[in-house]
């Protein structure tokens, strides 16, 4: 799900900015990863696969990632919103494959 949340930052998709030039550890690329990691939860919890474990594994990656923005908790806020964003793009019907009954 975190790789998947990834792939709708594509240009094609939600376009979010500068994930083409986001060095590792840059402001960028942790932003990313809360995005993905955040939607990778949702997605989880949607589904019905998440778990006491789950949810304290994704918390402590958002939190490392955090620390890396300097602890902005704002962050968190904007990555959620990003983060909805996604998922409705992955569970969105219009992603479906269209088939003859369509």
């Amino acid at each position: 799900f975190h790789e998947s949340v990834h792939s709708t930052g594509h240009e094609s998709r939600l376009n979010r900015e500068g994930l083409k030039r986001a060095s590792f550890g840059s402001e960028t690329y942790s932003r990313e990863e809360l995005v993905a990691e955040i939607g990778s939860a949702a997605l989880m919890h949607q589904v019905g696969i998440d778990t006491e474990s789950t949810i304290r594994n994704s918390s402590a990656y958002v939190q490392s990632w955090l620390s890396a923005l300097k602890g902005d908790k704002r962050m968190v806020i904007a990555a959620a919103g990003q983060a909805e964003k996604a998922v409705r793009l992955i569970l969105s019907s219009e992603n479906e494959p269209q088939t003859a009954d369509h």
